[in-house]
């Protein structure tokens, strides 16, 4: 197999990885609904839920970055997917008892964010150079929504053989579904060599480019790792947050439960236009934080425009523009990881750098559940004005650090270079 061959292929099935493992942690993206149905919950349990897996996972980005640095990734990458199968079986027969799903969630993060997503960001870093970093995320979360889409796609097809019963529905939802991870498995056993990175062939680096553990120190020290932690931040906030046009759509624009799955499906398929965003960075922009700049701005006019949508409306066409946000939302999350790339942080630290950045740059997933949550619990329909609100001045404030960020990277070139 030629190298350009294995490189797309590797990227493919890292992306079937990415698509898969967060199906059960993120499940709510697409059956809202049905889990707090299932579950018996309320929509504060159901924050707490993520804010108990973010949290941890929070607490373990640095030890696992550290680790991704050090460890084989394709190990590192095979046993978290395969733990993460079993955890959604168990969690489909046990979901009725919240302590136990709270405790199944606290090993999500074990396997879905440990070692896991740092060696994940730093294979597909090590697949490319750098002058392609923006196009291979893109490729990669490209392939990431499409295995998702799918991945949702095969667990609401399954959802849909209950006969609108939703506990029934919602467990055959959570078997399917959890068990797409396995085969991610066995593809990266198949294609990825076994090595500290895909793709990490080179028997001959420098001693810069080799990890030391004194480094670590250098890396949280450095200023633009913080800022560029933020800009993720605010990244993945949009990203997480454009899973509330699901019970939006129900609540406000009137559409039925599985009608909001569908057109959460296609949503999340929206990463498909990732490269998008990527070649736009590359090729137009000339810069990732550019892209940023100008994609945060995008996305809070298109929010604004989505509070001001009348309400007589046909709920179809409500319902297909709120696709619009979604779409530029994910053409900016899809390069968001490539910020470290520009703010100049080596490769043999990519591990390290992207577990500190994923402590600032995840909290949205917790944070953003229960203030979210709350809103909807205590001012029903009207919470989503104040959620859209909310969005924007993040998107205002991503904006500003992504400029930041390219500032400090520049300067830190031309020093070295000096």
């Amino acid at each position: 197999m030629n190298s350009k061959l294995r490189k797309y292929l590797t990227i493919a099935a890292l992306g079937l990885a990415g698509g898969s493992i967060y199906f059960l942690p993120y499940i709510k993206f697409v059956f809202y609904d049905a889990q707090i149905a299932s579950m018996g919950i309320t929509n504060v349990q159901s924050g707490i839920l993520m804010t108990m897996y973010t949290v941890v996972n929070m607490i373990l980005y640095i030890p696992g970055g550290i680790l991704a640095d050090k460890l084989s990734a394709k190990k590192s990458l095979i046993i978290s997917l395969v733990a993460t199968s079993l955890l959604a079986y168990l969690y489909a027969f046990t979901m009725k008892n919240f302590v136990l799903s709270m405790i199944i969630y606290l090993g999500l993060s074990l396997s879905t964010a440990f070692v896991f997503w740092s060696s994940l960001m730093k294979a597909i870093r090590l697949v490319g150079t750098e002058e392609e970093q923006g196009f291979l995320y893109g490729v990669y979360y490209a392939c990431n929504g499409l295995t998702n889409s799918l991945t949702n796609a095969f667990a609401l097809k399954f959802f849909n053989t209950a006969g609108g019963n939703l506990e029934t529905g919602f467990f055959r939802a959570v078997v399917s579904g959890g068990s797409v991870a396995v085969l991610a498995a066995v593809m990266l056993a198949v294609l990825m060599k076994d090595g500290k990175g895909a793709e990490d062939t080179s028997s001959a680096q420098s001693d810069d480019d080799k990890f030391k553990f004194a480094d670590v120190g250098k890396v949280l020290k450095n200023p633009v790792v913080w800022i560029a932690s933020f800009v993720i931040f605010c990244g993945d906030g949009i990203y997480t947050s454009v899973s509330y046009f699901n019970p939006y759509l129900t609540e406000v624009i009137g559409i039925t439960p599985s009608d909001s799955s569908f057109i959460s499906v296609i949503r999340m398929g929206l990463l498909l236009l990732a490269p998008v965003g990527g070649l736009l960075a590359d090729k137009v922009f000339k810069s990732t934080c550019k892209w940023l700049t100008t994609a945060f701005a995008i996305v809070a006019l298109l929010f604004v425009s989505v509070m001001l949508l009348p309400s007589t409306l046909n709920p179809a066409v409500a319902s297909v523009y709120t696709l619009i946000p979604s779409a530029v939302a994910m053409m900016l999350y899809g390069v968001i990881f490539s910020v470290m790339s520009e703010a100049g942080i080596p490769r043999a630290l990519t591990g390290t750098a992207i577990g500190i950045a994923s402590i600032i740059g995840y909290a949205p997933d917790s944070l953003y559940s229960l203030i979210f949550g709350g809103m909807l619990d205590k001012f029903g329909g009207q919470g989503y004005n104040y959620i859209f609100t909310f969005l924007i001045i993040s998107c205002v404030i991503g904006g500003v650090l992504a400029q930041a960020v390219r500032r400090l990277g520049l300067r830190g070139a031309e020093k070295k270079e000096a």
